[in-house]
């Protein structure tokens, strides 16, 4: 078969393996974000109800630094077995298809048994993703109080992971500010 079917074939498939290579990669990218969030309750009641949130999702506080109205929290954060299973899964299915493309474009030779051999590294991905993933994750917090003319209410930035910040804006109904 000598078509530029193949050729191609190859080419694309390298191009999805590098492209999977960096998915891996990109799993444990830590994504720390800024965020102004408003709510209308007052300083006080809300500070209580975000330690108590935090408390809940097994934080704890690390500083306060009462002059700025600032807490930093820090906890452990688990990795996922979903996620880690997913990858190896990913890997392995990449991996079978880079085999399967080899074992077409070279029929002769028995690189595409070494490299099906190779589906037996695709644990290392989840392995990968498990070791990287596991870390200890802070939590900024400062809160103000904002006056309006007719209602007061409070401006809170929290510098924290982008799911912990939707996380923590579903759960206490905050509202996105400026």
């Amino acid at each position: 078969m000598d078509t530029p079917i193949l050729p191609s074939t190859f080419l694309l498939t390298l191009l999805l393996s590098v492209g999977l290579f960096f998915f891996i990669r990109a799993s444990t990218k830590d994504r720390t974000q800024t965020a102004q969030l408003v709510s209308e309750q007052d300083e006080a009641g809300l500070m209580s109800q975000l330690k108590e949130y935090f408390r809940s999702r097994s934080y704890r506080v690390v500083a306060v630094n009462r002059e700025q109205n600032q807490v930093t929290f820090e906890g452990n954060v688990r990795p996922s077995w979903f996620l880690a299973i997913f990858l190896t899964l990913l890997a392995a299915t990449g991996i079978v298809c880079l085999s399967l493309v080899v074992s077409m474009l070279f029929p002769s030779l028995s690189l595409s048994t070494l490299v099906l051999a190779m589906v037996l590294l695709s644990p290392l991905s989840g392995l990968f993703y498990w070791q990287k993933s596991g870390r200890l994750e802070k939590v900024s917090l400062k809160v103000e109080t904002t006056q309006s003319e007719q209602t007061s209410s409070s401006k809170i930035t929290v510098v924290a992971h982008r799911d912990e910040l939707s996380e923590l804006q579903r759960t206490l109904q905050l509202k996105a500010g400026e």
